[in-house]
């Protein structure tokens, strides 16, 4: 699985940076991901999400330096449910920082799932 294990090194690049950005300079960060919200999100709940994602980004960075490969496809389930919420709350409010965050989920989805089935075809082949 040591492909599967190197794309999750994107997925620990965008957690831990993006959860540090929107901890302590969430309106910037939200700016960067193109929000329309104008402050509407408030200030408390960026810096939540930071934490979030922050704590997630940890939790990643220990499965890929433990080698948990019995994780490696709950990560792609627990992404899917999040592109499904991203959708969802992009229906809802056409914020365009939705559709960001959908690439960039979405990239290292795509990236991980090639990935794991790339080893699983290397190991039965």
């Amino acid at each position: 699985m040591r492909k599967t294990r190197l794309s999750l090194f994107y997925l620990a690049g965008y957690l831990l940076p993006a959860g540090l950005a929107l901890l302590f300079v969430p309106q910037f960060a939200l700016n960067l991901l193109f929000s329309n919200s104008n402050g509407a999100y408030g200030d408390v709940f960026p810096r939540l999400l930071g934490g979030v994602l922050l704590a997630l980004g940890i939790l990643i960075v220990q499965i890929i330096r433990h080698r948990v490969d019995a994780l490696y496809t709950t990560t792609l389930i627990v992404r899917a449910v999040l592109l499904s919420v991203m959708f969802a709350l992009y229906l809802y409010s056409r914020d365009p920082f939705f559709i960001s965050l959908m690439v960039i989920v979405g990239f290292g989805v795509i990236l991980t799932l090639a990935s794991y089935l790339s080893d699983r075809k290397s190991k039965t082949g």
